[in-house]
């Protein structure tokens, strides 16, 4: 059973940067495409960044440009780096592949308010 633990959210001011991780323990689940979701309060869960198995990643075209996803598959571990944040960022962010397909972790919080 692959389990997801989120982390890096935080509360930070409009322009600023976060880097989230996405650690991943149980089965390996490395032949999936890897997705970043965020759910805003009253709003479905969004699918935000694709990496994909092979080629590039894709984003929504809310975070075209700011945001960037990576993985290091030796530390199971997949990042969201996100700059030039902006009020319309604030959501509760997750990982899980794409489509998603396992459960979902408690995910990380990420304010962005001034």
């Amino acid at each position: 059973q692959v389990r997801f633990v989120e982390s890096g959210g935080g509360l930070v001011q409009p322009g600023g940067a976060l880097r989230l991780s996405c650690a991943a323990s149980g089965n390996t689940f490395w032949g999936y495409a890897m997705g970043w979701y965020r759910q805003a309060p009253g709003q479905q869960r969004e699918l935000v960044a694709t990496i994909p198995v092979v080629g590039t990643a894709r984003y929504d075209t809310s975070v075209q440009g700011r945001f960037i996803v990576s993985i290091n598959s030796i530390k199971s571990t997949l990042y969201l780096q996100m700059n030039s944040l902006k009020p319309e960022d604030t959501a509760v962010y997750y990982c899980n592949s794409d489509p998603a397909g396992f459960p979902w972790g408690q995910g990380t919080q990420v304010t962005v308010s001034s």
